[in-house]
């Protein structure tokens, strides 16, 4: 009777252990291609460059 209760209890351990994927994820455009699409130069797309803009 424990070993049945034990092996149910590790079972529903296993089961509740699941990966969920929401799907939030963004495609990052490369600088060269947002500056096509958007306009401007590719400095402004480019992670990089942030401490430049803005005065800093």
């Amino acid at each position: 009777m424990f070993k049945i209760t034990g092996a149910l209890i590790v079972g529903l351990m296993l089961t509740s252990c699941v990966v969920h994927d929401n799907g939030n994820r963004v495609k990052k455009v490369p600088p060269g291609q947002a500056k096509k699409i958007y306009g401007g130069s590719a400095k402004d797309y480019a992670p990089g460059q942030v401490k430049k803009r803005n005065g800093y």
